[in-house]
Parts: C-alpha cells; structure tokens; sequence
C-alpha cells in the first residue's frame, strides 16, 4: 500500500472516534470512494468547525463527540459567515481563499449527505434543516489564473535538457570550493540526476516519486507504476510512462543503488538516503526530494522551480506534443478542466516562438 496512505489511514483511525456519530458514519459512506488522506481532510475540517462551535457557545456539549444534530439545523447563515471570517483571520491559516473554500467544501458535503442520503428508522433525514445549502463557494483557481501564475517559472523545451546537464556538469563546478556541498553531491549525484530526470520525463508527482519501489520500474517498457493521487483502490498501480531521456539515468542508479545507500534487502524503496548516524539507506523523504529539487534549482538561476513546476514544466512540453485528453491520462488529472492550464501556457509559448522566428 502507498506508504502515505498507511500513515494517514491510522491517522484517520485515531481522529474519527472523536468525532460525533454521523460523522463517523458519513466517512464510512465514503470511505469505497476516496482515499484515507482524502477522509483524513474531512476530518480535519470538522474539527475545526465543531471545535469553533463550542468556543462561540453555539453548542451547549462538552466536547466535539457529543455535538447533537439539532445544533447543525439551528444555524443561522450569520453563524457561517462568522464561521468564514474566523478562518479568514486565524493565524495558521497559510492558505486564504484556497483552505476556506476547501473547508466550506467539506462541510457542505457533510451536511448535504445528513440532510439528503441518510436516514432515520423512520426514513426521515437525519438533517431537517441545510443551511450550507444556501452556502456559495466560488472556484479559487481557474485554469487561466494558474497559467498566469506559472508564466515565466517554467522550464522552456530546450532549458529542461540544460537543467538536466547543469546538474550533472554545472553544479559541481559551482560548488567546487565547498568541500561539504561537493561530497554530497558526489555521494549522491547518480541519484539526483535520475530523480530530476524522471520527474521531467513523466511528470511524476512528488508523491508519486516518494512511493516508488524498484520493482515499479520497467525499463524496457519505459515505465513505472504508481499510485495514483484521490484513488482509493490500494491493490492497484497506475502505469506511467517516462521518456527514453530517463531511461540512462534510471540504469545507472540502478547499478549503483545498492553499492552506494547499503540498503537491507527488505528495503523496496528506488530512491535511497542515508540519514545522519546511519549507516544503511532507507527510503528518502519527501521534503528531501523537494531540498534537493530546490539546492540544484537556485545555483540554475532559477530559485522559483519545484518539484511541482518540474511536473509543469513536462505537462507543458508534452501537451506541445500531444493532446489534452493524452496529457490529463499521463499527469493522473481526475478531469481535463484541471489540465487546460497547459492549454493556456502553450498558447503563449508557441507566440513567443513565433515572434522569435520572424526576427
């Protein structure tokens, strides 16, 4: 099983006991349809809400677990709009617009399935009263305004082949007299070409690189098969196609895998670390491949690339090449709207190119 899903599937088992009844029973309603670190966000946002419920004492229960469903049909649309203005101004709010209409979302859902889907033993609702059916929440991101955004913090077709090369050959000439930086990036230089190298050729998702087990890997078919992000089913991998680009690179990690991280043989992960005081390899971490995305990034020149805008910047390259339908099945996008942000970034990349070549 993905390994995050494991973590936050016991996660999620831990928090749902807290929770009041029909919550639990609404995430076991969902629980064949999404993914345990979807229902984890549920759960989240719920806390949030009943917890911000009995702070402004519009529940009279002692905790979260004992908030009774007359208290949700006695709403008002003023406590929703104070609800909205608490998670506008709260401090650990990093997010804005984005969390607050995730979490409005959340609830909507919750309520729409008390007050609509599940019943009572007299087949009445268990919700007599939505009042978040009232609630608008409007599209923080539209594929235009994304494309915006990424506008000028992407790498251009021939610059992906020059990220590639500047970490192979480029970086250790720029750190030549730190001697530290130097070992690392010798110690680990096989390893971090493949990972940039992959991601530009797949589009892999962080996450998606994160999981990957050796035996994931076909070299011959040129490709790897991963778990999908918001898909339930933990029995089956997705294939993902890579470039041929990737396929050097991939081989001479694999030789060197073992040589290099000592890993135990039980370890299945591909991409390995050897953590301070260790001395095996074990499966590297997230927020290490995306340090390591950043550290070779900022001596490119370009201190705005992420493991993320490595995975735009092949979608766009690729939809160059392809179509939209071929680029949301190759990117995992769950609906092709998500995708027409390639569109829009094309669109202006093939006018640049076009005033390039009449000058």
């Amino acid at each position: 099983m993905n390994i995050i899903k494991i973590k936050d599937r016991s996660e999620l088992e831990k928090k749902v006991p807290s929770m009041p009844w029909y919550v639990e029973k609404f995430i076991n309603y969902k629980l064949p349809d999404l993914s345990p670190s979807s229902l984890l966000e549920y759960v989240r946002d719920y806390d949030t809400f009943f917890s911000w419920l009995l702070a402004e004492g519009l529940s009279s229960a002692a905790t979260v677990k004992d908030v009774p469903l007359i208290d949700l049909e006695r709403l008002h649309m003023d406590s929703i709009d104070n609800f909205k203005m608490f998670l506008a101004t709260r401090k650990e709010n990093s997010n804005g617009k984005t969390t607050i209409a995730r979490k409005l979302s959340s609830l909507r859902s919750l309520f729409h399935y008390l007050s609509q889907i599940a019943e009572d033993e007299n087949f009445y609702p268990l919700l007599k009263r939505n009042v978040m059916a009232k609630v608008e929440i409007k599209r923080t991101h539209k594929p235009k305004d994304t494309a915006a955004k990424l506008e000028g913090k992407l790498l251009q077709e021939a610059e992906i082949a020059e990220f590639i090369e500047y970490v192979q050959t480029g970086y250790p000439i720029d750190v030549a007299k730190n001697k530290q930086a130097l070992y690392s990036y010798e110690l680990n230089k096989v390893r971090d070409v493949c990972i940039i190298s992959l991601i530009l050729n797949s589009g892999l998702r962080v996450s998606e690189v994160f999981n990957l087990n050796v035996e994931d890997i076909d070299l011959k078919k040129k490709l790897t098969y991963v778990y999908r992000k918001g898909k339930n089913d933990d029995t089956f991998k997705t294939p993902v196609y890579f470039r041929q680009e990737a396929v050097d690179f991939l081989s001479s990690y694999l030789e060197q895998r073992q040589l290099r991280y000592k890993a135990p043989k039980r370890e299945k992960a591909l991409f390995l670390a050897v953590a301070n005081g260790k001395k095996e390899g074990e499966r590297m971490t997230k927020r290490a491949i995306q340090e390591m995305v950043i550290k070779y990034a900022k001596r490119f020149g370009k201190p705005y690339l992420s493991v993320h805008k490595l995975r735009h910047s092949f979608a766009t390259d690729y939809y160059l090449r392809n179509d939209l339908y071929k680029t949301q099945e190759q990117l995992g996008h769950a609906s092709p709207e998500t995708t027409q942000i390639y569109a829009h970034l094309t669109d202006k990349t093939m006018a640049e190119a076009i005033d390039k070549s009449s000058e």
